[in-house]
């Protein structure tokens, strides 16, 4: 049994993590940590969980922590996760970090797009976790840098014709629409209800931290510097991430071999399904599925994904990944 702690419980992927580990077979909810003014019986936090979770959310102790805790589910904002994942790792415990600490291997990057990094000797140990493009690489690690919800959608858009070489690697534009709870619990003017509802905006222009996330992935794909052109907007719904993303291809890319490069690409990839039309968020969500739908249009390429902001784009990814470190069915917790 995969003993399970989460460590931030008290926010949206925190709650999305409780629920996914309560139907996981192999895997049991041990410790649960907040800061000390979110704490209190799951019970009461999160009263969706009411007569189903014991636990108390409490301040973390990491000698607790690392007595009763094979992983940690990590669920910290950046620079706050990288105080606390080494000392996590000393003590022998996996680590699936949500934050962007481990993600972006350049340091130089990070501190442009973040703040300046304190454990750059981890960075450089820490597997990115998309399993469907770095599945050997997760195995082979004690820390894994969970993907950002936007790079999830994008890269499986496009992962399969940057491996082929099939698009302009200087050519990538990247346009998504994510859902209010992207921003997290904590509530803004921006996302207070009477401006989002029927509403529709871009924000983060042209300085998104994750357009860097995308370049970083692209490239390590398609061997070669790719540049993505990245534009996020918010819309008046709880979750899920509709992306569109557009190229050039290179001569000789035909429409009709894309729906059969997907296909093989993704065969044996349980989480990503090839659909003969437009995605959509509603098929989506609550699952850890991704939907992606390529297209050569008047000479370009237009490939769309639609996953869930929380689950595929955050704590069901984590899952899987959890899953593929520990050696167990990788749909397990998230059919």
């Amino acid at each position: 049994m995969i003993r399970v702690a989460i460590i931030g419980a008290s926010g949206y992927t925190g709650a999305e993590s409780i629920r996914i580990v309560f139907r996981h077979q192999e895997a049991e909810l041990t410790y649960l940590t907040a800061l000390p003014e979110e704490c209190g019986p799951a019970e009461e936090v999160f009263p969706q969980f009411r007569g189903r979770c014991d636990l108390p959310i409490e301040p973390l102790d990491l000698n607790k922590l690392s007595e009763s805790a094979d992983v940690a589910l990590c669920c910290l904002p950046h620079k706050v996760s990288m105080g606390f994942v080494p000392k996590l790792l000393d003590a022998g415990v996996k680590v699936i970090d949500f934050s962007a600490d481990y993600r972006l291997k350049d340091v130089d990057v990070y501190e442009k797009f973040y703040q300046k990094h304190t454990d750059t000797a981890n960075l450089a140990k820490a597997a990115y976790g998309l399993p469907e493009l770095f599945r050997d690489e997760i195995k082979s690690t004690d820390l894994v840098a969970n993907p950002g919800c936007f790079p999830t959608g994008a890269m499986l858009a496009i992962a399969p014709l940057l491996k082929e070489g099939l698009i302009e690697p200087d050519s990538i534009i990247v346009s998504s629409v994510t859902g209010s709870s992207g921003a997290g619990k904590n509530p803004s003017n921006v996302f207070h209800f009477p401006n989002m509802n029927e509403n529709l905006f871009p924000y983060g222009i042209g300085v998104h931290r994750h357009m860097p996330e995308m370049e970083q992935i692209a490239g390590a794909v398609a061997g070669t510097n790719v540049q993505v052109l990245f534009q996020p907007h918010v819309g008046p719904f709880d979750r899920g991430i509709l992306s569109s993303v557009y190229g050039r291809p290179k001569a000789g890319a035909k429409d009709e071999q894309f729906d059969e490069l997907y296909r093989e690409f993704y065969k044996n990839e349980p989480f990503v399904q090839i659909c003969k039309g437009s995605p959509a968020l509603k098929d989506v969500a609550g699952t850890n599925y991704a939907h992606v739908y390529p297209r050569l249009i008047k000479g370009h390429v237009a490939a769309f994904s639609a996953i869930d902001n929380l689950v595929k784009g955050a704590s069901g990814q984590a899952i899987q990944n959890m899953n593929v470190l520990f050696g167990v069915d990788e749909m397990m917790g998230l059919k």
